[in-house]
């Protein structure tokens, strides 16, 4: 049984053949980012239950990467790193890590470190994979409304899937497209008004309706239940 995603945010590739079958061997499923703009892109569109994160990436200071991510999530984040300066570890417990692990590290104390964040936060079990709005049934690999398979692009599809993930909640322009196109896009706002508009098409009036858009800020999927 899986008890929740685990994003391992690092650009050495030892890192990740040393902590993939470790965290899948304590029931884990990790998801892997080399650089930072892999790491928000995933945290955005995975919704992992908690991120392991390096702050010596090659594309972004660790530290802008944590300031970002909580800018729209709540992960529980635990620092991965070899710097050891007490500043490093205020500044990074100040930006919205929940705990710092200083390498090298023990495994054992780790899972131990893990355990506590997602007991504290109460997350123990990753977001269903089959989710249900209106009349469509939104799996991780396509969307049906009964019978017939939505002829959604990956992306439409990527789209819907983040949305359902967040129902009830407005998701900003700006998460949407770091989930979609990368942080390197956040600014490009005339691409998702049209990808939302096709996925409206797609998915027929009693689904399309439920997709509100919040003027100047962001859409969000209405809960219909």
């Amino acid at each position: 049984m899986i008890s929740g995603r685990i994003l391992v945010v690092d650009d050495e590739p030892q890192i990740h053949r040393f902590l993939a079958p470790a965290l899948t061997a304590a029931g884990y499923e990790p998801l892997r980012a080399d650089n930072a703009a892999e790491a928000l892109r995933q945290a955005a569109a995975q919704a992992p239950d908690l991120v392991l994160l390096d702050l010596g990436l090659p594309d972004m200071d660790g530290q802008d990467v944590l300031r970002r991510l909580r800018a729209f999530s709540p992960v529980p984040v635990i620092i991965l790193s070899a710097r050891d300066r007490e500043a490093e570890k205020i500044a990074a417990l100040d930006n919205g890590a929940d705990d710092y692990v200083e390498k090298p590290f023990a495994l054992g104390e780790l899972l131990a470190r893990i355990r506590t964040a997602l007991r504290r936060t109460g997350a123990t079990a990753p977001p269903s994979e089959t989710l249900h709005v209106a009349n469509l049934t939104i799996m991780a690999n396509a969307t049906h409304r009964g019978n017939i398979v939505l002829p959604l692009t990956k992306r439409e599809h990527a789209l819907l899937l983040l949305l359902a993930r967040n129902r009830g909640r407005v998701l900003t322009h700006r998460q949407l497209l770091t989930a979609l196109w990368g942080p390197a896009h956040t600014e490009d706002v005339a691409y998702l008004r049209v990808y939302i508009g096709q996925l409206r098409k797609h998915l027929g009036e009693e689904a399309a309706k439920l997709i509100t858009t919040e003027p100047g800020v962001g859409y969000r999927l209405l809960d219909d239940a």
